[in-house]
C-alpha cells in the first residue's frame, strides 16, 4: 500500500503552544529531531556557498603544507602571553 503524505499549514503561534503543552520527554525527542535537520540544512548551505568552499580550500591547502597549530600548542602559547 502507498504511502500518502498530507501537508498541513500550522500558524506558528499555535505550533509555539502546542510545544509548551509537551511532556519534558517529547521535548526533548523535538529538539533532536530539530538539531539534525539544521545541521543538515547549514551543512548543504556551506556545500553551497562558493566563500565557505574557498576558505575550507584555504585551510586545506595550509593544513597540508604543515602550517597549523595543534590545540597543545596554542594553549602553551596562551599561557606564555599571561
Amino acid at each position: 500500500m502507498a504511502q500518502e503524505s498530507v501537508e498541513l499549514l500550522i500558524p506558528f503561534e499555535s505550533l509555539v503552544k502546542s510545544i509548551t503543552k509537551l511532556h519534558t520527554k517529547d521535548k526533548f525527542r523535538l529538539w533532536e529531531l530539530l538539531d539534525e535537520q539544521m545541521a543538515h540544512d547549514e551543512e548543504k548551505t556551506w556545500e553551497e556557498d562558493m566563500s565557505v568552499q574557498a576558505e575550507i580550500q584555504e585551510a586545506r591547502t595550509a593544513y597540508q603544507a604543515g602550517d597549523y597549530v595543534t590545540i597543545d600548542e596554542y594553549i602553551a602559547q596562551r599561557h606564555r602571553k599571561n
